[in-house]
């Protein structure tokens, strides 16, 4: 029995798959009624590619999809956390708080810890706040508004034992660099949709701190070994 698995949070984390599946249904028939047109909406690309400087612009035209990590990234997260013993986790892209409430599940169960979430979109933030406190979680977790460059810049726990980077792509590295001064020796940096961010890649896979690998579905699962 985890905490995961059980109510609340395992009748939460239902409800908000099944709320994922739903609103990126209508999100991407929204996009094929546009394609085409001249006024082609703000989000038809993804997020955060090399060269795509509009990522606020599709954060907001999203800011009512659930832009949630599979089942399988989010019982990764709790393995890995709870593996690694975890009691300081940052989180790089909150939405609505599928991965945050998976990651809290892991720390609740090694025994507490904290956990600071990032969302750029602020009615997704209060959302995911609202969620993580009727999972039972909210004691655990900070939810951070605006550009996480910004708000990772100050008080973050240490030593951070994972980081989990899951906004836009474009920003990983700069991310990553950003914490990497809390994170403790052995600690796990994980990416969803890694391959967007080459600029993460090959900080991770070249740069001579890190032991990295693809571990499948385009998740990066690094260990730091500096420190």
């Amino acid at each position: 029995m985890t905490t995961l698995t059980t109510s609340p949070a395992a009748d939460v984390l239902e409800r908000l798959f099944a709320d994922a599946e739903r609103t990126r249904t209508e999100f991407r028939a929204q996009l094929r009624e546009h394609r085409g047109r001249r006024d082609r909406p703000p989000g038809e690309r993804a997020p955060g590619r090399r060269g795509d400087d509009d990522w606020r612009s599709f954060f907001s035209a999203a800011k009512h999809v659930h832009l949630a990590v599979s089942r399988e990234t989010g019982n990764l997260l709790y393995v890995l956390a709870r593996s690694r013993g975890a009691r300081a986790v940052v989180e790089f892209g909150t939405s609505f708080g599928v991965s945050t409430l998976c990651l809290a599940a892991a720390l609740r169960d090694n025994g507490g810890g904290r956990l600071i979430g990032t969302e750029f979109e602020p009615t997704k933030a209060e959302a995911a706040r609202r969620t993580l406190t009727e999972a039972g979680l909210g004691d655990l977790v900070e939810i951070r508004d605006g550009d996480a460059v910004d708000s990772l810049g100050q008080d973050l726990p240490t030593p951070v034992d994972l980081l989990f980077l899951d906004g836009a792509k474009s920003l990983y590295a700069d991310v990553l660099r950003l914490v990497e001064p809390a994170l403790a020796p052995g600690a796990l940096v994980v990416a969803d949709n890694a391959g967007q961010s080459p600029d993460f890649l090959e900080h991770v896979r070249t740069g001579g701190s890190y032991v990295s690998s693809d571990v499948g579905h385009d998740v990066e699962v690094a260990v730091y070994t500096a420190g």
